[in-house]
């Protein structure tokens, strides 16, 4: 998994616990202290994961609120500053989410060993949508947290439901 990712989370975790809590996390997370998250740089899976139950352990909170808090955190502050150009041209969170597949491709397309995750798209209705999350991380309720987090950003209120470990019901006009 690149870099990007923790960084994303220590500067969640800075921001809003201050950078002691996020040297706890580092600490029991069994990083080195000289150790320094490069966003291009390749990191275990395994690594990243342990990361995120060690905050979820030190900030006494579940998988779920961690995943609800990095979505919200990495589409209205993070991936803005970082992506902003990438992310630009979607008016509402149903274009943007018609576009993520190809937002993927170009932000990827000259990053060495990058692996995003695809989505299928699959309409029930005018307003209901299967979002189909296909990665061998198994990262589906950060996906649930993005998805909440795109519309935040949009100012739009979506029925968002974790249906498996792959789909995820998205109701547009909630």
């Amino acid at each position: 998994m690149k870099g990007v990712i923790l960084k994303c989370l220590k500067d969640l975790v800075v921001e809003k616990f201050g950078k002691n809590t996020w040297q706890q996390i580092f600490d029991k997370s069994g990083f080195n202290i000289a150790t320094i998250i490069a966003s291009g740089n390749d990191y275990e899976d395994e690594v990243v994961v342990n990361v995120i139950v060690k905050t979820c352990e030190v900030l006494n909170i579940s998988l779920f609120q961690a995943a609800d808090a990095f979505g919200d955190y990495w589409m209205n502050t993070f991936a803005p500053n970082v992506y902003g150009a990438h992310l630009m041209g979607a008016k509402t969170a149903r274009e943007f989410l018609l576009k993520l597949n190809g937002i993927h491709d170009r932000i990827t397309k000259s990053v060495t060993n990058a692996h995003p995750p695809r989505f299928e798209l699959e309409w029930l209705d005018n307003n209901t949508l299967i979002f189909r999350y296909i990665s061998k991380r198994g990262l589906v309720d950060f996906v649930v947290g993005l998805l909440k987090g795109v519309g935040r950003k949009f100012n739009e209120q979506l029925g968002v439901e974790k249906l498996n470990e792959t789909d995820i019901k998205v109701i547009f006009n909630k």
